[in-house]
């Protein structure tokens, strides 16, 4: 009897691994997608609100 309580336990545990997995991960990714998607809208509105020569201007004077 103490061997199927064994692997009773053991089966769970490996099922409910995956449970555990995608609780843990959802999240994450959530948040990485989130931080990804802030930091820019960020680098758009500093590149459109601070003044001062852009890459695009010195590459078009380096062809010419």
């Amino acid at each position: 009897m103490k061997k199927l309580h064994f692997i009773v336990i053991i089966s769970s545990v490996f099922l409910l691994q995956a449970c555990v997995h995608k609780i843990v991960t959802v999240p994450a990714k959530i948040a990485y997608k989130t931080t990804k998607g802030v930091v820019k809208g960020t680098v758009a509105v500093g590149k459109a609100i601070i003044p001062g020569d852009s890459d695009d201007d010195n590459d078009k004077k380096d062809k010419k």
